[in-house]
């Protein structure tokens, strides 16, 4: 038996009025889930406990079977582990995203955050930015190390957990009111918008029409994890495709095998089909019992307010990855079972995440199950199927219950 999740990340959504009333996902033509549906178990699950935030760090925990109240110590030392850094214990990780903020006010705390991905910046510009803040930013105590598109990392030695504020969670707004207390990293900030703002690179960037990649912003702090081995957990081997260093640092952490999918970027127009294949490698050919095909794009489309590409990334989803892997799997022979489900919502009408419960799909190519005609929240709210602890979903699927 061979056993998949395909996260869908922040999927789930809300009804809106330019859809008639209807969600993304209800709108969206999924023809492959539509085929699974109707034999599948459908329910919903709360991911994120309620008394901590809607992160797809704390709710993609859950979905792996890690209760994040006893395993969550912060998101930046989860994509720590992902990059290679060594964190000694005392050691504070934060997030540090380059985003975009507006250059027409007198003072950075009146500037406003209008995109917390700078255009989904490459990799390799954001690489040259991120030499630049070390340069610029240097002081005894702090490293800058390089990560994926617009995320990457500072560390502080003998640091401090602080609350800090997720950049996606106040576009739009002033940015004054949600800088850090802590004086060293708002100098670091403030210092850096004055290095990037007149870098040659972002120069380049306003000329082509691309928002420029204008300032860091520190959030998500914590401090070193420790995550039972996955295998140990649930005796199953385990593989992660994921482009974002989250889910990479949260399959290092577990020691599960992470695979490298070439064209795998976090965005819309990431190697979808790529995806699918390694998965499918990983368990027909490689031995791995499990395989966690994480896709970014919903999320990064809600978080953009962009309904019609959060639409086209759910359908993308459905055509290059969940149909093939279910195809590729019957033809290798392979008995499956199937999850598809969300983190979280990530509403493109507030364009950040909630805790909501999501609507999850189970399928089991043994036997029928379900009754309901589709997935989507409405019809996975009627099924009187519902998981308060989402860190138990995943025994659900490995049929431990």
């Amino acid at each position: 038996m061979k056993y998949v999740i395909v996260l869908c990340d922040g999927m789930a959504d809300e009804p809106l009025e330019e859809l008639g009333g209807k969600t993304p996902l209800q709108v969206a033509e999924t023809p492959n889930m539509d085929l699974l549906a109707p034999k599948s178990e459908i329910g919903m699950v709360r991911t994120v406990p309620r008394e901590m935030s809607p992160g797809s760090d704390t709710a993609n925990l859950s979905v792996i079977g890690y209760d994040p109240r006893e395993y969550y110590t912060g998101r930046s030392p989860l994509e720590a582990l992902s990059i290679g850094v060594d964190m000694e214990p005392s050691d504070v990780a934060f997030r540090c995203n380059i985003v975009t903020l507006t250059e027409d006010q007198d003072t950075y705390e009146d500037r406003i955050v209008i995109d917390h991905s700078s255009d989904e910046i490459s990799t390799e510009d954001a690489a040259v930015l991120i030499e630049a803040l070390k340069e610029g930013l240097s002081r005894e105590g702090y490293e800058f190390h390089v990560g994926t598109s617009y995320r990457h990392l500072l560390i502080q030695k003998a640091g401090k957990v602080v609350e800090l504020t997720a950049p996606h969670d106040i576009l739009t707004k002033r940015i004054g009111d949600y800088l850090p207390e802590d004086p060293v990293l708002g100098e670091m900030m403030r210092k850096s918008y004055e290095i990037l703002s007149v870098h040659p690179l972002n120069v380049e960037r306003k000329k082509n029409g691309r928002n420029p990649a204008n300032s860091a912003w520190f959030w998500g702090a914590g401090t070193r994890p420790a995550l039972t081995s996955f295998e140990e957990k649930y005796g199953k081997r385990g593989a992660m495709i994921s482009a974002v260093d989250l889910l990479k640092g949260i399959a290092v952490g577990a020691e599960m095998h992470n695979i490298f999918v070439p064209g795998a970027n976090g965005g819309l127009h990431t190697n979808y089909a790529g995806k699918a294949k390694a998965a499918v490698e990983a368990l027909t050919e490689e031995g791995y019992d499990f395989a966690y095909i994480h896709v970014e794009a919903p999320d990064e489309m809600g978080h953009q307010g962009n309904t019609g590409d959060k639409i086209k990334a759910i359908e993308n989803i459905d055509t290059y990855i969940i149909g093939p892997v279910a195809e590729m799997l019957e033809a290798a022979g392979e008995s499956f079972r199937m999850m598809i489900l969300p983190d979280h919502p990530t509403p493109v009408r507030i364009r950040t995440h909630t805790k909501e419960p999501v609507p999850y799909l189970l399928y089991d190519s043994r036997k029928v199950v379900g009754k309901m005609p589709e997935y989507h929240e409405g019809t996975a709210s009627k099924t009187g199927i519902r998981e308060e602890e989402g860190y138990r979903l995943i025994a659900r699927l490995f049929e431990q219950e």
